[in-house]
């Protein structure tokens, strides 16, 4: 081995060793990074579900395998949808505070204001591929049979006073007819007729008995799961402020005995936009109102601040 390869194998011995140093240190790092970046993940679980539960002043029996595993399903699926239940959350006082006493003068019990949020998502103006309209989803027939104008200018289906009232007389109906309020709440979605052919089909009285598809048989667990998560919010992750939900607005009454020509001047004479008159009085389904018989309407007016 010649000189000038013996003062060459040094530096090549060190320039390796400097090399596997570098390599070990970039694996530390690189793995000190994946720990944080794990530790950073949001890992998500099961929901808890409750020990003991009523709808309606009914015991549902959880003790029963497929009951507590529909409810179950229901929880996830809305505990984890955050953007809906939060919204859900934040538009809760301005619709709750007109059904529940609406709910209460005729009898029904609270719970029912889940069965209008599971009906529409607290869209006011939403229409069901079948043609079902408002809070409460009434179709045509079933509207008129229970007192609610519908008609091109006037459709009192998507009035939320008006709408609550027909609810109560159908549930209560219902409720005569059935003597189960879980019976009652599925009724509602599937329609009195196919829910007591399939009571005497399936020679069952029960609603956790029944067969009822898959959209009825999800259904009164939605509304309990709805009820469940929104009355104890922080137990399912929910964070909202008192301040942070929407807050319900203030509203005066005018009263038109007559036709209105134009509901863009009318809302201008009341000191709002046309926009806004359609806000708050959406069954008001034309920009003028004929009035040919002569009723008396009461259209809200926000007063703003």
């Amino acid at each position: 081995m010649s000189e000038k390869t013996k003062k060459i194998i040094p530096g090549i011995i060190l320039l390796t060793g400097l090399f596997l140093l570098f390599l070990a240190f970039s694996g530390l790092k690189n793995g000190c990074k994946q720990e944080e970046q794990i530790q950073e993940k949001t890992f998500y679980g099961s929901v808890e579900i409750p020990k003991e539960l009523d709808f309606a002043g009914e015991r549902v029996p959880l003790e029963r395998f497929d009951v507590l595993e529909s409810l179950d399903r229901e929880l996830l699926s809305n505990s984890y949808f955050h953007s809906q239940t939060i919204r859900f959350m934040k538009s809760a006082p301005r619709y709750f505070s007109v059904i529940d006493p609406i709910l209460k003068e005729n009898g029904v019990p609270a719970d029912f204001k889940y069965l209008c949020l599971a009906e529409s998502n607290f869209d006011e103006r939403i229409v069901s591929p079948a043609g079902a309209v408002g809070l409460w989803q009434f179709m045509k027939g079933t509207a008129a049979e229970y007192g609610l104008e519908v008609g091109k200018e006037v459709d009192e289906r998507y009035h939320i006073e008006k709408a609550t009232v027909a609810a109560c007389k159908y549930l209560k109906e219902s409720y005569v007819k059935y003597g189960k309020w879980t019976l009652v709440a599925a009724s509602y979605n599937a329609g009195r007729s196919f829910t007591s052919s399939q009571i005497e089909r399936q020679k069952a009285g029960d609603y956790y008995d029944l067969l009822l598809g898959e959209e009825t048989g999800r259904y009164v667990f939605r509304i309990m799961a709805l009820k469940i998560i929104m009355e104890n919010p922080e137990k399912y992750g929910f964070m909202i402020s008192e301040e942070e939900k929407y807050p319900v607005i203030e509203t005066k009454i005018v009263e038109v005995s007559g036709p209105v020509a134009n509901f863009t001047d009318f809302a201008k004479q009341n000191g709002i936009s046309y926009k806004m008159l359609k806000m708050f009085n959406p069954w008001l389904r034309e920009p003028f109102l004929t009035n040919a018989t002569g009723k008396t309407y009461q259209v809200k007016i926000p007063v703003l601040k």
